[in-house]
This record gives C-alpha cells, sequence and structure tokens, in this order.
C-alpha cells in the first residue's frame, strides 16, 4: 500500500474509535424518546450549529455539486455557498430557529409530521407528512454515497462496496448507542475536520496553479463552445446567471423545509444559545460551502474527460497531486461530510415512522422503552435500505438503474416543496388551513414525481430538477396562503392554544429586555 494509503487508514482507524467512543459514552442520554430523537431538549449552540452545517453540507456537495457546478459557472459557482450561508443559514436561524424551538416544545412535537399534526390537529396530515418524508429521505440518504467510490479507489486501491458496509455499520454503531447526542457531538468533531480539510486543500490546489490570480487569469482564458461569452468562467455571475439562481434556491431555501435540518433547532437549549447558533452556523456554512463551490469553480484548469467519466471525477482529479498527508485528510473530510449527514437522516426517517405512522395507528400501546427500541431497529433498516441501493447503483450496468440517480436528485426539492410553506406559515401565521397544508403536500411531492416520469413534457427552464424543486419551494409559498384564505378557517380555540406558548411571559435579564 504506498504512503497516502497507509496515512488514511491510520486517520481512519483513529477517526472511527473517536466516533464509536462518542456514541458508548452518549448511551445515557438516550433512555427515552425525548433523550434519543432530541437530546433531551438541552443541546448548546456550538454542538447545534455543527450539527446543523454538517447535515447540511454532505460528500454530494463537495465531490458531486462543486465538481458539477464548478464546471457549469466557474468561479460564479461561490454564489451558491454563499447563498448557502445568508440563507440557509442566517436566515433559516433567524426566522426559524427561535419560534419553531418554543412551539414544538408548547407542542410536545419531536418531529416535523408530529407538529403538522399537533399544530393543525389532524392525524391524516401527520401520516400524510411521514409517508412523503419516508419515500424521499431514503433515496436521499442513499446518495450520499455517491462520489465517494472514486475517493476511496484513489486512496486504497479498494471495492467501493467495503466502503459503503464499513461506513454504514460505524454509523449504525454510534447512532444506535447514543441517539442525537452522539450524533450531535461527532458531528462537531466531523464539522471541525472539515474546516480544516477545505481550507488546506483549497490552499494546495491553487498553489499547483501558480496561486489565486494565476489560476483566475487560467479560467478567462479556458474556451467552450457552448458559452460565446469570452472570459465567462471568471466573472462575477458566470455564463448562465439565470439556471446558477435556480441553485442558490434550492440549494438554500430548500433547508427550511427538510424535516432532518427544522429538527435541529427543536433540541437546541436557549434564547442565548439560538443566537450564538446562528454566527456559528451561518460562519461554518461561509467556510466549508464556498470554500466547496470555490474550490470547484477551478475545475476546468484539471483535465478532467467530464463526458466520459462525469462530473464527480471533477474535484478527485483535482486532488490527485496533493501530498499524501492532505489526501488522508480529505479522505476523512468527505468520510466526515457523508456520516454526519448519513446519522441525521437516519434518525429523523426512523423516529417519523415510529412516532407519526406506526404509534398509535398501527401499533396501539407503545411505552417509551418500546418506542426507543423500534426507532434503533429501523435505523438499522434504513442504513442496510440506503447501502443496497447505493452498492446495486454502482454495480449495475443496467441503463434503467439511471431511474435512482433521478428519484436521489429529486428528493431534495419534493420535500422542501412540500414541507416548507406549511411549515412557516404555521409557526407565523394564524389563518393558515388544513387543507393548505394538503395542497402544498401534493403540490411539492407530485410536481417533482411529474418532472421524474414526465420531464420532457415540462418547459425547458423547469426540466431541470433544480428550476423544479426551486419553483416547488416559491410556488408553495403563494399556495398555503390563496387557499388558506378560501378554505374554512380553522379553529379558532386550537390556534390560539398552540400561538399561547408565544404569549407566555419570562423573565429577562437587562441586556436581553429594556424596561
Amino acid at each position: 500500500m504506498e504512503l497516502k494509503g497507509i496515512l488514511s487508514l491510520i486517520f481512519l482507524v483513529i477517526f472511527f474509535g473517536i466516533m464509536i467512543g462518542v456514541g458508548i459514552y452518549c448511551r445515557r442520554h438516550a433512555t427515552d424518546v425525548n433523550g434519543f430523537v432530541l437530546g433531551g431538549r438541552s443541546v448548546g449552540p456550538w454542538l447545534t450549529a455543527f450539527a446543523y452545517g454538517t447535515s447540511y453540507f454532505s460528500a454530494v456537495i463537495f465531490i458531486g455539486y462543486a465538481g458539477q457546478f464548478g464546471w457549469k459557472y466557474g468561479i460564479a459557482s461561490t454564489w451558491i455557498g454563499i447563498g448557502n450561508a445568508l440563507i440557509g443559514s442566517l436566515l433559516a436561524w433567524v426566522i426559524l430557529g427561535r419560534r419553531t424551538r418554543i412551539m414544538t416544545q408548547h407542542l410536545n412535537s419531536a418531529t416535523m409530521p408530529e407538529f403538522f399534526g399537533k399544530r393543525f390537529d389532524s392525524k391524516s396530515l401527520k401520516i400524510g407528512a411521514s409517508i412523503i418524508t419516508f419515500i424521499f429521505l431514503i433515496p436521499y440518504t442513499a446518495s450520499l454515497y455517491n462520489g465517494l467510490s472514486r475517493l476511496f479507489e484513489m486512496a486504497f486501491g479498494i471495492d467501493y462496496t467495503w466502503c459503503i458496509i464499513i461506513m454504514s455499520v460505524l454509523t449504525g454503531i454510534y447512532v444506535i448507542a447514543g441517539g442525537y447526542m452522539a450524533t450531535a457531538i461527532n458531528d462537531f468533531i466531523q464539522g471541525l475536520i472539515m474546516i480544516v480539510g477545505i481550507i488546506a486543500v483549497i490552499a494546495a490546489v491553487l498553489s499547483q496553479q501558480g496561486g489565486f490570480m494565476e489560476a483566475l487569469n487560467g479560467l478567462a482564458n479556458v474556451k467552450d463552445p457552448t458559452v460565446t461569452t469570452p472570459g465567462a468562467f471568471n466573472s462575477f455571475f458566470g455564463p448562465d446567471p439565470f439556471n446558477l439562481l435556480g441553485v442558490v434556491i434550492l440549494t438554500s431555501l430548500g433547508t427550511w423545509g427538510l424535516p432532518q435540518m427544522v429538527q435541529k433547532f427543536y433540541a437546541i437549549k436557549s434564547e442565548k444559545h439560538i443566537r450564538k447558533g446562528t454566527i456559528i452556523s451561518t460562519a461554518f456554512a461561509f467556510i466549508v460551502a464556498g470554500g466547496c463551490y470555490f474550490l470547484g469553480g477551478f475545475g476546468r484548469l484539471f483535465n478532467v474527460d467530464v463526458e466520459a467519466l462525469g462530473f464527480d471525477a471533477i474535484i478527485p482529479e483535482m486532488l490527485k497531486g496533493l501530498p499524501d498527508i492532505l489526501i488522508a485528510i480529505v479522505v476523512i473530510l468527505v468520510l466526515s461530510a457523508s456520516m454526519s449527514t448519513l446519522s441525521s437522516l437516519v434518525i429523523a426517517s426512523s423516529s417519523t415512522l415510529t412516532i407519526d405512522l406506526l404509534k398509535g395507528n398501527i401499533i396501539k400501546k407503545m411505552n417509551q422503552k418500546k418506542e426507543v427500541l423500534i426507532i434503533r431497529i429501523f435505523i438499522v433498516v434504513f442504513i442496510a435500505i440506503a447501502a443496497v441501493i447505493a452498492i446495486y447503483q454502482a454495480k449495475s450496468q443496467n441503463e434503467s438503474v439511471r431511474f435512482i440517480a433521478q428519484l436521489m436528485g429529486v428528493s431534495w426539492g419534493a420535500l422542501a416543496g412540500a414541507f416548507l410553506a406549511p411549515f412557516l406559515y404555521g409557526l407565523y401565521w394564524k389563518k393558515t388551513t388544513k387543507i393548505a397544508c394538503w395542497v402544498s403536500f401534493v403540490f411539492g411531492a407530485g410536481i417533482m414525481l411529474l418532472n421524474l416520469f414526465f420531464r420532457a413534457a415540462f418547459p425547458v427552464v423547469l426540466q431541470s430538477p433544480i428550476n423544479c424543486g426551486a419553483f416547488a419551494m416559491l410556488a408553495g409559498l403563494v399556495i398555503v396562503p390563496v387557499v388558506s384564505l378560501i378554505t374554512k378557517k380553522p379553529d379558532k380555540q386550537l390556534v390560539e392554544e398552540s400561538f399561547a406558548c408565544y404569549e407566555k411571559k419570562v423573565p429577562a435579564s437587562q441586556k436581553n429586555s429594556l424596561d
């Protein structure tokens, strides 16, 4: 084995040892549903902010999206990372963080579907939301493995299947043992690795090109027969500003409606922690997301046959010339990004299926101990399903398997398109109705499924799943208030009881509240 393989292996053993140790240490926090799913609603700002950020940015971002959009838009792809920081992190925390924490505790809801069920007094709404979550989180989970194959083959020369199995088993161990608290602590460690790794990689890659200005000059001279504007790839908005805007909206605003992201606000401890978490999360997104897309913007300076190898080959090709120690760090970086998001997704999937679908519907009586046991069982099931899909997709030569890859791309748009508007208006607007939520659910998930199966029938601008997902989210923000105004008003007592939490008087220090 080469030096980079030996270094990577040493780092991996240490990394996995720490992850499992944290899981075992956090077992005491995972004895009931509140502790296992939400960490007892007492998680501090650093852990919550890093959990939010590492769930947001997976290996799909670093290997897939950074390479693909950097190739398409050049240095202007950095705007995606900036949008992720300002809209996906800063505004999400400011607009959703505090109200989500207050109302979900008031309603005693641990998942997004449970919030819908209690906020609108609708068992059917809770079940519908849980089914949408279950259907679209599984393929999204499987997509986390995309891009890891080339990186691991470059570092170790080992089969992709073993990479998936090892990652799945070790993630499962620490999530099952320690629940949300283990995930949050490991996310913090993994987030630190991601920050150090991305900064080191950017510096090393740019130095290979003679520094930042030389690399920028190189982009100015890139020729592409499909782009007529000279120097488009080192310009402010790139060769295709409209489609770039679609990517920014989908990847930034989308976090507001993703169950595994919003759930982070359920668990944070206090008002003070929300303010700190906002700053930390935004800074993390600027460094990690901004850094990833900034790095990807220089992909055209490297000799990559995209038509033959695909966009996932761009970032690994950029990394080939790095020192062995940096290759080892990158391996840990990408694994950290994948495992942190995987742990967040499987907790969200298993908890919603147990709490929102099985409890009280299929299994009539379920105590706390039994709930936690079933959640743990589903964690194993979901990780196994995602791993099997990823292995099958990688190994199969069947063209129809592209269906799976397409479904993965549709997942983000479907979840955010269905949930973003009902959740946002449910927190802020008393006139939001149950029917409006249903219309948003059906429209968001439905339009993305139609886009998957009948893409050619869509207008050209909406044939891209990214643009279609952005459209679904923005349309939901119009659909919910319009439908709410023309349908039967919600029960006044129910609404007042839900919003009573905002009127509760609490003591505050002078620095936080004027006389």
